[in-house]
């Protein structure tokens, strides 16, 4: 339309042009900013982008998530993500909201530190900031830092993966209970860490970036070999499963 009257102010004013083809002044302008608005949406900024460790545990993120069981109960899962590999390197299931979940998940995914510092990207819920959290980072090995409030950036990276878990796996499955969800993402976690490759790795996995564990052969070659040996091959259960203490259990 915009074309149309374009050509017909070739011969006769605006006014006419716009009365010849039956709009008024108003629409014509109406068009004119929404064709300009369009023209500068073409471009948008770039994203930012957040944290970029350069070597693993060198930063990590933790997160919680609550999923709604088909018995009526929910279940608090607990995560903690490498930055540099987004290997998963702990997490927990409970049937409690407890603020020892976190300190459960935190203390195991030490135990890959070896004396050294890093820092851990949270965000302000009352899970992450409590007494116990506190007793456990006064030791000074691990730096907390709140996501939006130390930082500008949120903890996009874990919160990406929490889509991921949900979305493309547990929604798909039958929830009924809590040990049926434990399984799922015992298997989603294990299946994450060690064969799902990542185009920021350039086909890598996170274990295999997490552990400088490069491949010596081909992408075909090695599914060749993997399809190969499916026969054979046996999983084994993921290391950075935490089972909490009865006391943390609902009745």
């Amino acid at each position: 339309m915009l074309g149309a009257i374009e050509r017909a102010r070739q011969v006769m004013p605006l006014v006419a042009a716009l009365r010849v083809l039956g709009l008024s002044v108003g629409r014509y302008y109406d068009w004119v900013e929404r064709q300009q608005r369009c023209t500068l949406d073409d471009h948008p900024p770039k994203p930012k982008v957040g944290s970029r460790a350069l070597s693993p545990n060198e930063a990590r993120h933790i997160d919680a998530s609550i999923i709604k069981l088909l018995d009526g109960t929910k279940a608090y899962i607990h995560a903690v993500m490498d930055n540099y590999s987004q290997r998963i390197l702990a997490w927990t299931i409970a049937e409690t909201h407890s603020p020892m979940n976190t300190c459960y998940v935190l203390e195991h995914a030490a135990k890959s530190l070896r004396n050294l510092e890093t820092k851990v990207y949270m965000d302000s819920g009352v899970e992450n900031l409590n007494r116990n959290v506190d007793e456990l980072l006064a030791s000074g090995t691990i730096e907390r830092v709140i996501a939006q409030v130390d930082v500008s950036f949120s903890n996009s990276m874990i919160e990406s993966w929490w889509r991921s878990l949900k979305h493309r796996w547990l929604f798909i499955n039958h929830l009924d209970n809590v040990d049926i969800l434990r399984k799922l993402i015992e298997f989603y976690v294990n299946e994450h860490n060690t064969s799902m490759p990542h185009g920021a790795f350039d086909g890598q996995t996170p274990d295999e970036t997490y552990f400088d564990r490069r491949r010596s052969c081909s992408r075909r070659a090695c599914s060749e070999t993997s399809s190969g040996a499916a026969s054979t091959y046996r999983r084994e259960p993921q290391s950075g499963v935490l089972q909490l203490p009865e006391k943390q259990r609902c009745c």
